[in-house]
């Protein structure tokens, strides 16, 4: 009931209209990568998918945020069943939760700029994503950007503001045998740029 009640009115207020370009929604396990500016952005990405793929997909959501007690970790937990990773630089292997998640057939939404930037175009991407690559070689690696979020609801901002933001998807990213991890990252980064409206990607 929540997660239905949480798809609504994420399209109520923010639309969250899907494009897919050069992709189409499929049961393949896949991860999501976008930009991320607004705390918007996981619900709008999950609330663009199909219903049947919502239930397969996972977001995944900083614990240190998401689980506290309270309303905010119901949502997290029963609204959109994330997978909590720890920012905290002493665990020993943060992305083992994602790694369970993947091998047990689950999807991913992740960003991989690590936390929001208020900028239309993303910032350097963190080395989760090339270790998710080379360890599930079999997950579609599906881009995606996010337009609009950012102002409907900026960094520091509680109230959203409804105006329409579009969820676009491009093509799998393929995978290059013995690309280093800059070389990925950089083509994954330009990936979700190339996505962005009007504009061009450059290095």
């Amino acid at each position: 009931m929540i997660s239905s009640l949480l798809s609504l009115a994420t399209r109520f207020l923010i639309a969250a209209l899907p494009r897919w370009q050069a992709s189409q929604p499929q049961s393949n396990q896949r991860i999501y990568f976008a930009n991320h500016t607004s705390h918007l952005d996981t619900l709008a990405i999950w609330s663009s998918l199909p219903p049947e793929l919502r239930k397969t997909t996972r977001p995944v959501a900083a614990r240190d945020y998401w689980d506290k007690p309270g309303i905010r970790r119901h949502i997290a937990v029963q609204g959109l069943n994330v997978v909590f990773i720890s920012r905290d630089r002493s665990t020993s292997d943060p992305l083992a939760p994602l790694y369970e998640a993947l091998e047990k057939g689950d999807s991913l939404i992740i960003f991989p700029e690590g936390t929001r930037h208020f900028s239309p175009l993303p910032v350097e991407f963190k080395a989760g994503l090339y270790h998710l690559s080379q360890k599930f070689r079999n997950a579609e690696l599906i881009p995606v950007y996010l337009d609009n979020t950012r102002r409907c609801l900026p960094k520091g901002s509680l109230i959203p503001v409804p105006l329409a933001c579009t969820v676009t998807y491009g093509a799998a990213l393929e995978i290059n045998e013995n690309e280093d991890k800059a070389a990925f990252l950089q083509r994954a980064r330009k990936a979700v740029i190339a996505l962005a409206p009007d504009v061009s990607v450059t290095d």
